[in-house]
C-alpha cells in the first residue's frame, strides 16, 4: 500500500505514517520472537496471517499487500496490521476467556460508536437469519464457538481470536449481537484499534453475505 496507492482522511493519515516508522523502528528479530509472523532480511517483508489470508508487509517500500493476488487491504486493516506489528510486546501466560468491549481498558468510552457501527450491523445483517452467519463465516476462518449454534470463533491473528453471537428475533425476541475479545488483546492491540477490529470484522461478514444473496 504505497502512499499514492491510498486515499484517506487526514486523521488516518497521521496515524498511517507514524504506524509505518514506528514500524521501521522495532528490531524485526523483537518482533518475530513474540509473534506468530514471519520475516525477511533480504526483502525486508513480514508475513502475517490476518484474519486466514497471508499479508506481505514491507517496510522498505511501506506497502501490504496479500499474498495470493497482490491484494491491497483497506485502511482500517492496514492501520490494525501495522499497529499488531509495531507494538508487539511479550505476553504473559493466561487462561483463554471471554470479555466484551466494555471489559477491555478504554473501551467503555467507545461502545456507543462500536454498537452503532459493528453490533448493530450484525444484527441488521444476520439478526433474523443467524444461519447465514454459519454459511459466510468460514471464508474469514471462522469456526464453531462455544455459545451455541449461532457463535463463530475468529482469529484476526494467530494470538487474537473474537467470537462473534447472534440471538435471533422474530415477533416476539428483540435480535442482538455481540463481539468478544480474549482480555489479553489489551496487550497487544491499542483499545481504539481494539475497537476497529470489531468494526472491521462486522464489515467483512456484511459484505460476504450481500455475496452470497
Amino acid at each position: 500500500m504505497g502512499r499514492g496507492e491510498i486515499e484517506m482522511e487526514s486523521s488516518y493519515r497521521i496515524v498511517y505514517d507514524k504506524l509505518w516508522q514506528d514500524l521501521k523502528k522495532r528490531d524485526p528479530e523483537e518482533i518475530t520472537a513474540v509473534r506468530a509472523v514471519s520475516y525477511s532480511s533480504n526483502t525486508c517483508q513480514f508475513v502475517v496471517m490476518f484474519f486466514n489470508e497471508e499479508y506481505i508487509v514491507d517496510s522498505a517500500k511501506e506497502t501490504i499487500r496479500r499474498k495470493t493476488d497482490g491484494y491491497i487491504p483497506d485502511v482500517m486493516a492496514t492501520i490494525i496490521i501495522l499497529n499488531y506489528l509495531a507494538y508487539a510486546q511479550p505476553l504473559p501466560e493466561s487462561v483463554p476467556s471471554w470479555v466484551s468491549i466494555k471489559e477491555i481498558p478504554g473501551g467503555m468510552i467507545f461502545y456507543s460508536a462500536f454498537h452503532k457501527t459493528a453490533v448493530s450491523v450484525l444484527i441488521e445483517t444476520f439478526g433474523h437469519q443467524t444461519g447465514r452467519l454459519m454459511r459466510v463465516a468460514p471464508s474469514l476462518g471462522g469456526q464453531a464457538g462455544p455459545f451455541g449454534h449461532e457463535s463463530v470463533v475468529f482469529r484476526a491473528f494467530p494470538e487474537i481470536p473474537l467470537c462473534v453471537i447472534v440471538w435471533q428475533g422474530d415477533e416476539e425476541v428483540k435480535a442482538n449481537a455481540t463481539i468478544l475479545y480474549d482480555p489479553s488483546i489489551e496487550l497487544m492491540l491499542r483499545s481504539a484499534i481494539s475497537i476497529d477490529l470489531g468494526v472491521y470484522l462486522a464489515g467483512q461478514l456484511k459484505r460476504l453475505n450481500t455475496a452470497h444473496e
